[in-house]
């Protein structure tokens, strides 16, 4: 049993005291005068290792670096962050879950924590505190975070992707907006294709732009699995998606079969496409380029939710973004309350701000942050996490549903109908065996 002592609790209320009479003084803000108040809870001599997806536009980790190292003034805590390609980081981090050791805290993407929810840390506490903090979290953030009640993770948000477009090529097409529906949209795609200026959408193993397959699905009422988790690919609904992706790929542009994450990027910014799905990086790109031929682009991207299909109701994926902290972990305080500081929103917001908007929050606090309002290009990706579905709907995530989007069973079943190689039919019902295998598992 530990002994307080009446000389630890002046200590402490000490400290706590000058922390918050220095915020009074202008010198900390309430959280990092919090944050400085709780040092002496932490483990001492604590150190801490990240893994993290590397940035995809600079501003991200500039900030997220200048966002630690105030963590590391006011606690005293070392966070080394080590980044990797996005693709790398689930398999490093199995490898870690599996012999226990490796990097304190990872930042990874979809499900993964579900796949060791016994090698993870709860973060029930720091996620219900900044829930209540910060208008409470989207429901797809709790659905890849939690397992039954415990948080296995805590929701970063999404590398939102929107229909990026050239508002000139769509105006010379005989559009004077963005279609918001399936039927529009295809119209619009023969009008690009018929201008010379078609659009390109990923086709290959893309998990990232190829989300867009699962969009579609989803759109016309198809999904992989019910509720209980009972493979339903091959269904009338299905075929009418895959039926509408047939349609669509005449309009692209010669290989989008092979495309993956780069790809669409780079053909917009030359010129080779006119419309695709992507994040806010084409656009962050063409802004910060030191290419006058790419420059030139900015006043013309313009950016569109996903349309609605006929279920009448937004059916986005996007790449969402989490992290967790392994058991293995000798300083679990120190972890819990560095992911705590980032995500509070004098840190938060300002990272957000100077990504313009990259990963959209998973609070609704802040759909209020400013980078929404400054610039009209940016607003349509506020949105896209409160529009997203998960990637195992309507199932639960885990090993089974992991799998599906690892072998790109969805991607892989729309692209095969769109390009002919198989018919809808054929697509459906190669998906459902493959599924059939996957959630037999």
């Amino acid at each position: 049993m530990t002994n307080f002592t009446r000389r630890d609790m002046m200590k402490t209320t000490l400290g706590a005291g000058a922390a918050v009479a220095a915020a009074g003084a202008g010198l900390l803000t309430p959280v990092e005068a919090a944050a400085q108040a709780a040092k002496g809870d932490l483990e001492k001599g604590a150190k801490l290792r990240m893994l993290r997806w590397s940035q995809f536009v600079q501003g991200d980790i500039d900030q997220w670096m200048a966002n630690t190292k105030k963590f590391t003034e006011l606690t005293g805590v070392e966070v080394r962050v080590d980044r990797e390609a996005w693709p790398d980081v689930a398999p490093k981090a199995s490898v870690a879950a599996n012999v226990g050791a490796g990097p304190d805290i990872v930042l990874d993407f979809f499900d993964v924590p579900h796949l060791f929810p016994d090698k993870v840390v709860p973060l029930t506490d720091i996620a219900t505190e900044l829930g209540n903090k910060y208008g409470g979290w989207f429901p797809v953030a709790e659905k890849y975070a939690k397992r039954g009640n415990t948080w296995i993770g805590l929701p970063l948000g999404a590398a939102g992707a929107c229909m990026v477009y050239r508002k000139s090529h769509l105006q010379a097409a005989g559009f004077s907006s963005f279609p918001k529906d399936m039927d529009g949209f295809l119209a619009l795609c023969k009008a690009l294709q018929a201008k010379g200026t078609p659009a390109g959408f990923a086709l290959g193993n893309a998990v990232g732009d190829g989300s867009w397959t699962y969009w579609l699905m989803w759109a016309f009422g198809g999904k992989m699995v019910d509720d209980k988790n009972n493979v339903v690919i091959n269904s009338p609904e299905t075929i009418k998606a895959l039926e509408f992706a047939k349609q669509l790929y005449p309009t692209f542009i010669n290989g989008t079969l092979g495309w993956l994450d780069p790809n669409n990027n780079k053909a917009f910014l030359d010129g080779q496409i006119s419309l695709t799905n992507n994040g806010i990086s084409v656009y962050y790109a063409a802004k910060n380029s030191q290419d006058p031929k790419i420059k030139a682009l900015v006043d013309d991207i313009e950016h569109a939710n996903f349309p609605i299909g006929p279920v009448g109701r937004p059916t986005e994926l996007h790449l969402f973004s989490q992290a967790y902290v392994f058991k293995y972990c000798k300083f679990p305080k120190a972890a819990k309350a560095y992911l705590k500081f980032m995500w509070e929103k004098e840190q938060y917001e300002p990272w957000q701000t100077a990504a313009i908007g990259y990963i959209t929050h998973a609070l609704r606090g802040y759909e209020e942050n400013a980078v929404w309002k400054s610039d009209p290009k940016n607003l349509p990706y506020r949105d896209t996490v409160k529009n997203m579905l998960w990637h195992g709907y309507s199932g639960q995530l885990g090993y089974s549903s992991a799998a599906a989007l690892n072998d790109y069973i969805v991607n892989n079943m729309v692209a095969q109908a769109a390009s002919g190689s198989k018919t809808p039919q054929e697509a459906a019902a190669e998906a459902e065996k493959r599924l059939i295998r996957v959630y037999k598992v």
